[in-house]
């Protein structure tokens, strides 16, 4: 073969493949196949309320994505599946989930210990897994492919301690906790926060999430004579506890994490959570734009609900997921990347939401410091209980 000819042969090869690798990028720009999303959580099981607001949350958002256009013209979706917030089945769902190329990330799971059971799957296999409430300090560190917008507990139950210790001004405490990996790590938090602010820890009960008789644990409780009674829950056994602490002659202030505010604590609890003390994330009564439409699209969408918190955690979650996949396209390492590029996505809980490399967690969540008064979630006003 002459010079000639192999010059032009090299010519002609290179064109077919700048050809083929221009076809490649034309293709997925203009494909219409959904962008898939995985989703490990609760729909049945004692935590299954939360996958049902998650799932009020996701929508509401890819309503509003698709409206925008979507992901380059591309509709995004998601696949959920119910782990029941049980570690076994969490890690089931990551071995079906990075096995499936369609999926370019995972969201979930609920709780820390479920997301963390599954954290080395996601790891091993290069695929994100976005754990947007998980709490637990040690879930991000699980690797680089573990990112959350979940305020940790390292930094959610010392703000807690402080509205509880210096600005409530109580000083021997009895903590009630989910018996839980969150919610003895949550414990631990505020127990040393709280001693640092200068309070006596009373007494500590942990308790189980199907437990429905606390009666024989408050008595105990009464008896160690706090004068605050401080509570790790979620918002059902939260109520729960409330209103048995009152029958049993209970009148100590009370003040909860974050995890109880809902318009079902109010509804669960009744006058027993009357004057109750909750830090939290997200409030509805924030005037900033993200909050206002997120409330109204939320309303209009399921005919008058009222959003909390977990809707507005999966609203955030959707739109991150959104805003990276974007950056990042369908490459799973290409959208892990994208976590250190997106910078003030706009978000109900964090406003402008940007990463922390090194946390692998957004900076930044806001922080209010609520009580109830007349059936309702107020900004509580410094007055005495």
């Amino acid at each position: 073969m002459s010079n000639i000819d192999r010059r032009t042969l090299v010519k002609g090869s290179l064109a077919t493949m700048m050809a083929g690798a221009a076809f490649s990028r034309g293709a997925f720009a203009q494909s219409s196949e959904p962008i898939l999303l995985g989703v490990s959580g609760p729909l049945t099981g004692p935590n299954a309320q939360y996958g049902t607001q998650w799932k009020q949350g996701f929508d509401l958002a890819l309503d509003e994505i698709q409206a925008a256009g979507g992901i380059n013209g591309r509709k995004l979706t998601y696949n959920f599946e119910d782990s029941q917030s049980d570690p076994r089945q969490s890690v089931a769902i990551a071995q079906k989930f990075v096995s499936d190329p369609r999926i370019v990330l995972e969201l979930g799971d609920f709780s820390s210990p479920a997301s963390m059971a599954a954290s080395p799957i996601y790891q091993r296999a290069g695929l994100v897994q976005f754990g947007f409430t998980n709490s637990h300090p040690d879930f991000t560190k699980g690797g680089d492919f573990m990112w959350s917008t979940s305020v940790s507990q390292a930094d959610e139950q010392p703000l807690l301690a402080s509205y509880a210790v210096k600005r409530l001004g109580l000083k021997k405490l009895a903590v009630l906790h989910l018996n839980t990996d969150w919610g003895r790590t949550s414990r631990d938090y505020f127990v040393n926060a709280a001693k640092e602010y200068g309070a006596e820890i009373a007494v500590t009960e942990g308790y189980i999430a199907e437990e429905r008789d606390f009666r024989s644990t408050l008595v105990r409780v009464r008896d160690a004579n706090p004068d605050g009674l401080i509570l790790i829950s979620y918002y059902s056994d939260g109520a729960l506890i409330a209103r048995q602490a009152r029958q049993v002659g209970l009148k100590q202030v009370i003040c909860a994490a974050s995890s109880v505010y809902s318009p079902k604590f109010l509804e669960l609890g009744g006058d027993a959570v009357e004057e109750v003390h909750v830090g939290t994330r997200y409030f509805p009564e924030d005037p900033r734009p993200e909050v206002q439409k997120f409330i109204a699209g939320f309303k209009k969408k399921y005919n008058g609900l009222e959003p909390d918190a977990f809707n507005a955690y999966a609203y955030d979650a959707m739109n991150m997921a959104a805003a990276v996949v974007k950056i990042g396209g369908t490459d799973r390492k290409a959208v892990r990347d994208a976590f250190t590029k997106v910078k003030d996505v706009p978000s109900v809980i964090f406003g402008a939401a940007t990463f922390d490399v090194a946390t692998r967690r957004v900076k930044g969540a806001m922080n209010a410091e609520l009580v109830v008064r007349k059936g309702q979630f107020a900004l509580w006003d410094g007055k005495p209980t």
